[in-house]
């Protein structure tokens, strides 16, 4: 069990434009980590896969469907207060423009300024994977007809 004794599962979403730039979201004051950027996504709901939690919270939070995902990474990460489980998706292809449905801000940042744009630091893992080669984590591909 975590310290504090909370643990979370949460689905994140990497989104990338056609000019290579990264989506991230800013997280509200009364957040855990208020005003951190992080990856768009959230907890995943009791019953739900992963990837239904981040087709869900997507959806929910910026009013795009996930068409296509594939899956890029799992691992956990112990803050002080949580141990956050993270089932993180690159997205593929998406439909609808990404807007801050729950008022919170959105960048489109390139992947070498990632780390310098206040990510949370449960990120930092996901910011090295973009880094890598392509043919890296190309599993679990998902369609949407």
């Amino acid at each position: 069990m975590a310290a504090g004794g909370q643990e979370l599962h949460v689905a994140a979403g990497v989104m990338v434009d056609v000019s290579g730039r990264v989506l991230i979201a800013r997280r509200g004051a009364g957040k855990h980590m208020g005003g951190a950027w992080e990856f768009p996504g959230g907890k995943i709901a009791a019953g739900e896969t992963p990837l239904q939690g981040l087709v869900r919270e997507l959806h929910e939070e910026l009013g795009v469907t996930v068409l296509g995902a594939r899956h890029l990474v799992r691992y956990s990460h112990q803050y002080s207060e949580y141990l956050v489980h993270l089932y993180v998706w690159k997205v593929l292809e998406w439909s609808g423009e990404a807007l801050g449905l729950e008022k919170q801000p959105l960048r489109w940042v390139l992947p070498e300024n990632l780390l310098e744009a206040g990510l949370l630091p449960a990120d930092e893992r996901i910011v090295n994977l973009l880094q890598q080669p392509a043919e890296v984590n190309t599993i679990k591909y998902f369609k949407r007809n």
